[in-house]
């Protein structure tokens, strides 16, 4: 999975590449024609001031990636990057899965810096088919990385939220095969990773080593086992280096000192903290005690830091972000809005306009 220090990185083929910002769309056939034959990937350019259409043209012919402009005139150091990057990306993310490069402008280490959005929800709740729209929703409207629920029939972690969610989608007939095959035919079309959030048993029902192939073969990236415990990790750290799956650790506010280090240590990708003692579940308010537990872990790991449970309001997302979290994991209000919608469209729509909430407490003002 990408770092969480900022939104997922660009990931460059082997090709080699050419950005020439001078040539216009309509002037570049023969040069992605000379460029294709010699193996070599033309990066076009579009800006705060593309017309739409015109956007959309620029996006399908560019290969590698597409770069945008932060900014109208020409390069140069700015104080700030302009806030209206975030619409200008959700817009490119719409009309393509190619990712997206930020220039002109950028020039100091926060303007680099973004908290990642890592949204959590629960495979086949309310259907799979929602799901897999809910993914790609998840994933236009500013998600770094998601995490998606396996539904366990003992979900100990979870609160009443995730637990209903899981009783009603394994009610109706979800199983692993099936959140597989999904996913097997929606990661292709998502520009972020995904990690599985799974319970020790359906992995020891397959077989740990089986489990991870599966799980790479489909496109995962990344796994959160919440129930296992350090001294037990050992093959499933094993196994996942083996199948390239960051195996992401937890630790909690409860967590001695020296155990926190040698968790931290021992995970991968990032650093998954606890910010409260319990199950899973939206809270009033996140506890300031959080703020002294990231400080603690940054002066252990050098390896971002992102904090779950009980995140559930744009507010919320500030705060732990101010506090110097590098990621920020949000489920049970997502979970709920899925859930509880009165169809499944609806909580598409709802779903959307939470995730651009929360996307815009990260932004920097």
């Amino acid at each position: 999975m990408a770092a969480l220090t900022a939104a997922p990185a660009v990931e460059m083929t082997s090709k080699l590449g050419l950005v020439v910002p001078d040539v216009p769309l309509e002037e570049t056939e023969i040069l992605r024609m000379e460029s294709s034959k010699n193996n070599i990937e033309l990066v076009l350019l579009t800006t705060p001031t593309t017309p739409t259409n015109r956007m959309k043209s620029i996006v399908s012919a560019s290969e590698g990636f597409v770069y945008l402009v932060s900014s109208v005139g020409v390069t140069g150091t700015r104080t700030d990057v302009s806030a209206r990057v975030q619409t200008l990306l959700q817009d490119i993310k719409l009309a393509t899965s190619k990712p997206v490069a930020v220039g002109f402008g950028i020039s100091k280490p926060e303007h680099v810096k973004q908290v990642a959005l890592i949204p959590y929800i629960t495979a086949g709740d309310p259907d799979l088919p929602t799901t897999a729209e809910a993914l790609k929703v998840l994933d236009s409207f500013g998600s770094d990385i998601i995490e998606l629920g396996l539904p366990y029939s003992d979900p100990l972690a979870d609160g009443p939220v995730i637990q209903a969610a899981a009783t009603r989608s394994l009610a109706r007939g979800t199983n692993f095969d099936a959140v597989i095959s999904m996913l097997r035919e929606v990661l292709p079309q998502l520009s972020c990773p995904v990690s599985l959030f799974s319970y020790y048993n359906p992995v020891l029902k397959r077989g740990i080593g089986k489990f991870m192939t599966i799980i790479k073969d489909a496109g995962v990236q990344g796994l959160v086992v919440p129930d296992v415990p350090l001294e037990e990790t050992e093959i499933l750290r094993m196994e996942s280096s083996k199948n390239n799956i960051e195996l992401v650790l937890l630790t909690t506010p409860t967590t001695p000192t020296d155990r926190m280090k040698s968790i931290v240590s021992a995970s991968e990708g990032f650093v998954y903290l606890v910010s409260s003692v319990g199950v899973t579940g939206t809270r009033t308010n996140v506890s300031a005690r959080v703020q002294t537990l990231i400080q603690d872990i940054k002066q252990a790991t050098s390896k971002p830091v992102a904090v779950g449970f009980g995140i559930s309001k744009p507010e919320h997302v500030k705060q732990v972000a101010e506090w110097g979290a590098d990621g920020v994991i949000v489920g049970s209000a997502m979970v709920k809005l899925l859930g509880e919608a009165k169809s499944p469209e609806e909580g598409l729509k709802e779903l959307e306009t939470f995730t651009k909430s929360l996307k815009a407490a990260l932004i920097k003002e």
